[in-house]
């Protein structure tokens, strides 16, 4: 599957309250799902010395799928396609590597 089919596909299941703007649920949720995945990782180094087992890779792979769909979201709402927006961030990285400045700290570097 391809970003653009996914986020087609996954604007289906899309509903959410309306809150104001209509980027403000996806946002919120992209922000909590996100640290869902944290969390997740950090019990699996407070509880079980680092050791990712199958369970915490199938627990893990839902969240980062919910991190996936909220970020379609977003991207739709701010009429962004994910495909853009990944090759935006690819060719970043890619220009701070040519530079040396992969490293470091700032947006713009």
């Amino acid at each position: 599957m391809d970003f653009s089919d996914y986020q087609r596909l996954s604007r289906r299941t899309a509903q959410y309250p309306p809150i104001g703007h209509p980027v403000i649920y996806p946002a919120l949720g992209l922000t909590n799902e996100a640290g869902e995945v944290a969390g997740k990782i950090k019990k699996i180094f407070r509880d079980k010395a680092g050791a990712i087992g199958e369970a915490d890779r199938e627990a893990l792979k839902a969240e980062l799928g919910d991190v996936l769909w909220y970020l379609a979201q977003v991207c739709t709402e701010l009429d962004l396609s994910l495909d853009d927006v990944a090759q935006h961030n690819l060719d970043k990285l890619a220009s701070r590597q040519a530079r040396g400045a992969i490293g470091g700290e700032g947006d713009v570097r």
